[in-house]
């Protein structure tokens, strides 16, 4: 039996739906997309410009700028080693129940990875990365997700037997030295309606998806023993002063882990300016992006699917956070560190 959908849901979603994808919200001018972020540009490179790239050959393709965890694992090693949950880190595997019947399950993943790169007028001494290793100038870069400081013990894979799989193997997250974050970001725009119109479809469905995307995180500063090594992956010879991360390592859905990395040298030819290369990487459950063919059967969730929206190609992207698109958010979470690292 086809499910009917109520005709306040479908007129308030063709209503919000334009005939064309949303335009994303201007970005300032200082950001440069470029194909590849090295060091040879770095001469030229002059305090006030950004560099950006995402790896996105073909942005109209949805899934363009996506590379398989196995694949990012051979093509970029450097890269998955640093912005990885952690060294070892593997697509996890653990047990579904369903109908009562227990199944193991491997998970493939999917990894949208943005850098960026940017000079200081000022050494890297004068950069100090503890000052934003701090709930409240997370909470600064991106207002509309809500963050609160969380307990240790309070953290899922510690305190949830089944999330076991996401726990890391030499120290239990958010441990002594980190900060310990609990954040909510409320989808915005046409999303939440959409949303709602999909779940509706899948009226028998077990899990529904949420209007919400709710995560939990650790933020640090690097030790200067495990910082020193990153120079190989910024691809920059002079000695790392410093490093800042932030890893979410628990979300409620779509995604399976992020992280936010910060690096601080000090910029070839002149010590007394800083180069910071700056990354942000996103693993997105593989499953996610497949789910097509049920939202194919009704002609206004067909801008919808997945990739398209998570990649920031849809009529239903708003904003310049998550609702925008992973591509947006990054960009506009890379610039806005750029910023505030230049103000202090």
């Amino acid at each position: 039996m086809q499910t009917q959908i109520p005709a306040t849901l479908l007129l308030g979603l063709v209503l919000a739906t334009p005939a064309a994808a949303q335009t994303p919200a201007a970005l300032t001018e200082r950001v440069k997309d470029v194909p590849s972020i090295t060091a040879a540009g770095l001469s030229s490179l002059k305090p006030g410009t950004i560099l950006f790239t995402d790896h996105r050959d073909n942005p109209s393709n949805p899934e363009s700028g996506l590379i398989p965890y196995l694949d990012w694992g051979k093509a970029r090693p450097a890269e998955r080693a640093a912005l990885a949950p952690y060294a070892s880190y593997a697509e996890p595997d653990y047990t579904i129940t369903v109908n009562g019947v227990s199944k193991p399950r491997h998970e493939t993943l999917k990894v949208y990875v943005a850098q960026g790169r940017f000079v200081l007028p000022k050494a890297p001494g004068a950069v100090d990365l503890s000052s934003y290793a701090t709930l409240a100038f997370v909470a600064k870069m991106d207002p509309v997700i809500k963050h609160k400081a969380l307990t240790p013990a309070d953290v899922t894979p510690t305190k949830d037997p089944a999330a076991a799989f996401a726990k890391r193997p030499d120290r239990p997250w958010c441990d002594a030295g980190t900060v310990c974050i609990e954040s909510r970001y409320d989808l915005e725009g046409k999303l939440p309606l959409g949303v709602k119109l999909a779940n509706k479809l899948e009226d028998g469905a077990t899990k529904k998806v949420a209007e919400f995307v709710s995560f939990q995180s650790e933020l640090r500063t690097l030790p200067a023993a495990e910082a020193a090594g990153l120079s190989a992956l910024t691809g920059i010879e002079t000695p790392v002063t410093g490093g800042l991360e932030q890893t979410i390592f628990w979300v409620n859905q779509i995604l399976r882990f992020g992280k936010f990395l910060a690096v601080v040298q000090p910029l070839p030819g002149d010590a007394g300016k800083s180069v910071v290369t700056t990354y942000m990487a996103l693993a997105i459950k593989a499953d996610v992006l497949e789910r097509k063919q049920e939202y194919a059967r009704v002609p206004v969730l067909k801008n919808l699917l997945p990739a398209q929206v998570l990649m920031g190609n849809s009529s239903f992207n708003t904003g310049t956070s998550i609702s925008a698109g992973l591509p947006v958010y990054a960009r506009n979470r890379l610039a806005a560190f750029a910023e505030a690292l230049a103000k202090n």
